[in-house]
């Protein structure tokens, strides 16, 4: 049991030639206090900003057409009747079906050599879109643009799992998928700008793309010799630290570090029931993230403000749903708690957009903006902790790329819910698509609610059957190779 393990060392710097320490009376190995926290201060000093930065740029090109819109590119390429709408929803069907070869390779290969060819493959295809002259064109960019996105999400959370712990890993998901709200702020601040560019050619909204883009481009280079492939070949750990990573994992993450890629290990945890859950949970949550990211810009346009002023107004609700998302995430790890959390912020973004569906938002301005700030405090969250409690409960590495490939792959597939509803006749109000969102919401608390309260029913019976008090973080998950069917199991809830 961890809690026993562990002993606290000096204040002194870690030590450079080992990460343990053995305690006298037990003979038992036990982890630096001191080494571990140096670890912990390096991973998210050196990796997790850049994956940040990564995925910052990821959300900008995925998110940047409904600014586009705002200026005049349909008009400017001719859009008629639905081609808009299509362009979205077109994109989310190769790029849910991507994420799960994808994740297997990042799997076989490593994020190192997958993670940076898929950003720099986006971010040609971002700086192309300045070059399409009609719908056609833009829609071939947009769906090669869509296949070379399709990965990186789930890709980095099955990464981010080879580095930190269980109870580590909801709010590093959180601050490296809270760039996508702080992308939506960027977004619309370079939008503001580049929109009052006047060029006889070159309009505003093709300086957007060839900015993000090029942008794009250069960071993909760079992370080709930033990322490691694992802790273990990290080139900013020292040996102590390295040590300390394969110890924690063990601890608190997998049964076996760095296994061997096996195909039929990919899928030994779908046959599993509550595997259709986690399909359902995962196909419903990210409907409200597809409504609030491609359409909050549009929506906002009911205000009746100017294209500018409409961009700008993005900004505060985006930002406050970034400062929301770091609480929610910080408290579920802090308390080994998925199941309420998840709940929660399903609730905000579902009471946001019953408001937008109900009201008139041009008679009830202060209304309508304050709605917004509800759906963009509650949409994002589901992203991050539905699949780190997943992953939380499934500890070989093969198995947990290949399922968050699947369930990811579900959740870009379910934006196609948004999308299709997303209509021009449906203008100016949408109510079928709030409504609709709203639904899938409801949907997802349900059996969100049902998988929590059934994973702690479950703890309570194997310990009053075995007349002991165990949780997840007292047995160390290199002593669970039989998974779930292991006596000392206790699910991570």
């Amino acid at each position: 049991m961890r809690n026993t393990d562990e002993k606290v060392a000096s204040d002194g710097p870690p030590s450079e030639t080992s990460a343990i320490e053995r305690d006298v009376e037990t003979t038992q190995v036990v982890l630096s206090a001191a080494v571990e926290r140096s670890y912990v201060r390096k991973m998210d000093m050196w990796l997790l900003p850049f994956l940040s930065i990564m995925y910052f740029f990821n959300a900008i090109d995925r998110s940047n057409l409904g600014n586009a819109q705002t200026d005049g590119m349909g008009a400017d390429m001719g859009f008629v009747g639905e081609q808009y709408s299509l362009l979205i929803l077109l994109f989310y069907i190769p790029n849910g079906l991507f994420d799960l070869p994808l994740n297997m390779l990042t799997k076989r290969f490593s994020g190192r050599t997958m993670l940076p060819i898929l950003m720099t493959g986006w971010g040609i295809m971002s700086l192309l879109q300045a070059a399409c002259k009609s719908w056609g064109p833009m829609l071939a960019v947009r769906l090669i643009l869509s296949i070379f996105e399709a990965g990186f999400f789930a890709g980095v959370i099955f990464y981010l799992t080879l580095f930190y712990t269980r109870g580590e890993l909801g709010f590093r998901v959180a601050i490296f998928f809270g760039s996508a709200l702080l992308a939506g702020a960027f977004s619309g601040l370079l939008s503001f700008g580049v929109f009052r560019i006047q060029h006889p050619t070159v309009k505003g909204w093709m300086w957007l793309f060839i900015i993000e883009g090029a942008l794009t481009v250069i960071f993909g280079v760079i992370a080709f010799w930033w990322l490691p492939a694992s802790p273990q070949t990290a080139w900013f750990l020292n040996d102590s630290e390295r040590e300390a990573a394969t110890l924690r994992s063990l601890r608190d993450g997998s049964s076996v570090i760095g296994e061997e890629f096996r195909l039929s290990e990919c899928f030994r945890t779908w046959y599993d029931w509550k595997f259709t859950l986690w399909c359902i949970i995962s196909f419903t949550y990210p409907v409200a993230f597809a409504t609030t990211a491609n359409f909050l810009p549009i929506v906002l346009q009911r205000l009746g403000y100017s294209t500018v002023v409409t961009n700008l107004l993005t900004v505060p609700p985006n930002f406050t749903g970034f400062l929301i998302l770091l609480a929610v995430t910080y408290s579920s790890d802090r308390h080994r708690e998925r199941t309420f959390h998840i709940i929660g912020s399903l609730t905000l973004s579902l009471i946001g957009l019953v408001v937008l569906a109900a009201i008139d938002a041009q008679a009830n301005r202060g209304v309508a903006y304050f709605a917004c700030f509800l759906l963009t405090g509650g949409a994002y969250i589901p992203s991050c902790l539905v699949h780190s409690w997943h992953n939380n409960n499934n500890l070989t590495e093969t198995s947990r790329a290949a399922t968050t490939g699947l369930l990811v792959g579900l959740g870009n597939l379910g934006g196609i819910l948004s999308a299709s509803t997303f209509r021009t006749q449906y203008a100016p109000r949408y109510a079928p698509t709030l409504i609709a969102t709203a639904g899938c919401n409801v949907v997802c608390i349900f059996f969100t609610l049902w998988m929590g309260l059934w994973m702690r029913r479950e703890n309570r019976r194997r310990n009053k059957e075995q007349g002991i008090e165990l949780t997840a973080e007292q047995v160390d998950t290199q002593q669970l190779s039989g998974g779930v069917k292991d006596p000392r199991w206790r699910y991570f809830v």
